[in-house]
């Protein structure tokens, strides 16, 4: 017998439109509606789709892009509240109306977060949902149309939910660390020295590492990119693949520049029964967890690991009662090679180990919507398991900087006894319990640089910036290249990583200058 009230996800739709034109009518929020609607679809059940969507009674969209950044802000207007405008699309009236905080983290975090009220009877059908248009929206900019995507649903200010803190300290930021794509190259330089890898060796490895990422995206119609990249196409700088910020080039990015929407619908054994969802549209939720590294970057006190990573993952199994050895795929976070080492390191997935890593083909090639992407990481992790009815798969959320950490282990297999989870606070107190390194915002003297990162704009390279150690103190330190080409040539063609430098405030901002 299974606990009537055992969370279960029973729905997953996904929409990728490589080609469509922009109109006012296929605004986000109505592309959300459409993956919601192949959700409804796809649970089989007795009552019809359209039914079951006016039972749902929670319902979660994933915070835009536009709404959260500058660079892809839209100038075709917004919803108001939008989990309200996708409920009027499926005629619903949710108790709960819930638009995430940023995060790549919110949809695991939402789906173990539904399940847990689920289980305690206080939800009956939660919808969890996303989508970005920004080719859609970059594609109108260049055409000079005129869309209009205002609306007000009614209902007035929708519930937020997340971390809504930047990712970055006030003193990344004086250094311009802001971005993902000056934290994750900084990350991975890191790792490689852990490794004790020279640039070559290790840039091979990312390719081969991402070569098994664009190998997956081939066979997915739903991914953007299906060229199935060669490790050494992805490891050679070319027009194609030229540097965006050092060590990174072009193909080892999230591609943001999509039009993609998921959803996936959680509900009871019981209301699955009472409606008519298929036992074998049924997928379990057998471990979950959430927790978050120290936030600030700089603070880490390693910069090649995650506690929260590590953490997450052995709750997950141990909720569920299996070992690492007892996953057959999984979805790791991608949105860079760093995410996905880190996350291998961390749950001890071999680096020749021949389990997927990704059932999408991950951020760079399946496609990177903002915060949603997770949203089709479990929708896609929903049918590899139906699939291969008993087997397990995980997936694993990233929000931030290698910050915000979720996990989920799904199977067909059914859950015993009554489903319950760890409060996530006892895992949080531990992870903030760890030690923090002392960020020195006025260093002089000299220091060792412990990671680095080069930035570029079309062409050439930019600025330079290091987090390093200073000698006399241990401390960490925040600092900038000075604006002397040399200086980028030299990051670039020489070993950085435990090199000698002096340090000093020029201007407001530290700058560095190898020894």
């Amino acid at each position: 017998m299974i606990d009537p009230r055992t969370p279960i996800l029973v729905g997953a739709g996904q929409l990728t439109d490589m080609a469509g034109p922009p109109s006012s009518e296929r605004s986000r929020v109505a592309f959300c509606a459409d993956a919601a609607k192949a959700a409804l679809a796809d649970t089989g059940a007795a009552i019809g789709a359209e039914a079951l969507g006016r039972k749902v009674d929670a319902l979660a969209v994933m915070e835009f892009f536009s709404d959260i950044s500058p660079r892809f802000a839209s100038p075709y207007g917004r919803s108001s509240n939008p989990p309200k405008s996708v409920a009027n699309r499926l005629s619903a009236s949710p108790r709960q109306l819930l638009y995430s905080h940023s995060g790549g983290n919110m949809p695991q975090y939402l789906v173990n977060r539904f399940a847990e009220e689920i289980s305690r009877g206080e939800t009956e059908l939660a919808l969890i949902c996303g989508a970005e248009l920004l080719r859609s929206t970059q594609n109108a900019r260049r055409a000079g149309m005129k869309i209009d995507w205002n609306e007000d649903p009614g209902g007035g200010e929708p519930t937020r939910v997340g971390d809504s803190r930047f990712g970055f300290s006030e003193e990344e930021a004086r250094h311009e660390l802001r971005a993902a794509i000056h934290f994750y190259p900084l990350l991975e330089n890191a790792i490689r020295g852990g490794l004790k890898r020279d640039v070559d060796s290790h840039l091979k490895a990312m390719g081969r590492l991402f070569e098994r990422l664009a190998a997956v995206a081939k066979d997915n119609p739903l991914a953007t990119r299906r060229e199935g990249y060669s490790a050494k196409a992805l490891s050679t700088i070319s027009s194609d693949n030229r540097w965006i910020c050092f060590p990174y080039p072009r193909l080892m990015n999230a591609n943001a520049i999509i039009d993609q929407a998921a959803a996936v619908l959680v509900t009871s054994v019981e209301k699955a029964r009472e409606w008519g969802i298929p036992q074998d549209r049924w997928v379990f939720l057998h471990g979950c967890a959430d927790g978050t590294d120290t936030w600030v970057v700089s603070e880490r006190d390693k910069l090649d690991a995650s506690p929260a990573i590590r953490g997450c993952a052995r709750i997950a199994l141990d909720m569920a009662g299996k070992k690492v050895a007892d996953v057959a795929a999984f979805d790791l976070y991608s949105c860079f090679p760093s995410a996905v080492e880190v996350a291998m390191q961390e749950i001890g997935i071999a680096e020749d180990d021949p389990r997927p890593i990704s059932a999408t083909g991950g951020l760079p090639f399946f496609g990177g919507p903002g915060n949603n992407y997770v949203t089709h990481s479990i929708a896609e992790m929903v049918n590899v398991v139906r699939r291969k009815p008993g087997s397990f798969g995980m997936v694993t959320a990233n929000g931030n900087y290698l910050t915000k950490h979720s996990a989920g282990l799904y199977s067909t297999e059914p859950t015993k006894g009554a489903w319950k989870r760890q409060d996530p606070k006892i895992f949080q107190a531990e992870l903030d319990a760890g030690p923090k390194r002392k960020v020195e915002t006025k260093p002089a003297g000299t220091g060792t640089i412990e990671t680095y990162c080069v930035t570029y704009g079309k062409d050439e390279p930019e600025r330079g910036y290091i987090l390093g150690r200073l000698d006399a103190s241990g401390d960490r330190f925040v600092a900038m290249s000075p604006a002397d080409p040399a200086v980028l040539a030299d990051m670039l063609t020489k070993e950085q990583l435990g090199r000698k430098v002096t340090v000093n405030e020029v201007a407001g901002r530290n700058v560095f200058q190898p020894q």
